[in-house]
């Protein structure tokens, strides 16, 4: 089989691989399409603490059933998985917060991935596609699941207005699912000019936040003086968390999705000042990936324009060059293994 391998540091190799043997617990799957994510740019640039080359990365995927054993989905279902690897055994476990496990894990980061033209995934991860949605449209549901577990972790209120910073996968994912839960005035902040358009393109007002010259001012006289009730953050830059008090109101809600690869600055008596909240998200629990599946399959002509680019295996190079690129204005990248 064709398999993308990192190597090293910014080095993505195709290579002619075995199929994988299949572990008890475990099922094979042919790869259709595989997304690659904020974490898989960080791995190629040798930055993640856990990956270890050689490895076959990927989490983002969708493909075809090829065993035979896993219960309640036949051999030949369309399927993606859920890919976070949870001991089962740790506190957050035992209470029902596997998502956060102490030791948590996934696959295409802790062991070989999606990012091939067969995988092996844990039979209970295996979660078959609503009829109607595509494979590439399948290899969409992990991003989204990260926006579904977000707003219902946090208890989005429908009628909240909210400001969201950064128009990447993440950032646009989250205004459309804010659309679908009741966010009737919605601002993205981008400063990516391919970016900042691809929004327009889908329906969103979008400020340049570098060209505006005082955050606080400029929000109170978008909100009646008030600011945001949700104030999120999907770009994890410092610029970003300097300004996030200016743009909430009193008793708001500053809401971290984003992973920041740098250490950040709050100025945290503003904070006081408001009595406002700051939230953190990660990942997502098991039904929360159902749900995605279901939205994205609901709702596929919102989701789709944020998949920019879909290159083949043989393309792995130019597409982590392309998608690490910050002037690229790619937004979601993702290989299609099929023949």
């Amino acid at each position: 089989m064709k398999a993308i391998i990192w190597e090293g540091a910014d080095r993505e190799e195709l290579r002619e691989q075995p199929v994988p043997q299949v572990p008890e617990g475990y099922a094979l799957i042919r790869v259709s399409h595989a997304g690659i994510c904020g974490t898989d740019k960080n791995i190629y640039k040798g930055f993640h603490p856990r990956a270890k080359a050689p490895l076959i990365q990927g989490h983002e995927y969708a493909g075809t059933l090829i065993s035979e054993d896993v219960p309640g989905i036949p051999q030949g279902t369309a399927v993606a998985v859920y890919p976070l690897l949870s001991c089962k055994k740790c506190t957050p476990c035992r209470e029902g917060n596997e998502h956060v496990c102490n030791t948590l894990g996934l696959l295409g980061i802790d062991c070989d991935g999606g990012f091939a033209e067969y995988t092996v995934a844990p039979k209970e991860s295996i979660v078959a596609l609503p009829e109607n949605l595509s494979m590439k449209l399948g290899a969409f549901i992990e991003p989204a699941a990260v926006v579904v577990h977000a707003l219902r972790e946090r208890d989005y209120r429908p009628g909240d207005n909210a400001v969201i910073f950064g128009a990447g996968t993440i950032g646009l994912a989250m205004a459309v699912t804010l659309k679908l839960y009741g966010c009737t005035d919605l601002l993205l902040m981008e400063t990516n000019p391919v970016r900042t358009e691809k929004a327009r393109e889908m329906g969103f007002e979008v400020a340049d936040p570098s060209a505006i010259d005082n955050m606080a001012e400029y929000i109170k006289s978008r909100t009646a003086g008030d600011g945001y009730d949700w104030v999120i953050d999907c770009a994890g830059v410092q610029p970003v968390a300097s300004c996030l008090f200016d743009c909430v109101k009193v008793h708001g809600v500053i809401f971290i999705v984003a992973g920041y690869a740098k250490p950040a600055s709050l100025a945290l008596g503003q904070g006081m000042y408001k009595e406002c909240t700051i939230q953190f998200s990660r990942v997502y629990r098991r039904k929360e990936f159902d749900i995605a599946a279901k939205l994205v399959a609901g709702h596929p002509e919102l989701y789709e324009p944020i998949i920019t680019k879909v290159f083949r295996p043989g393309e792995a190079k130019e597409a982590f060059r392309d998608a690490v690129d910050p002037d690229s204005g790619n937004i979601k990248t993702m290989f299609c293994f099929e023949p």
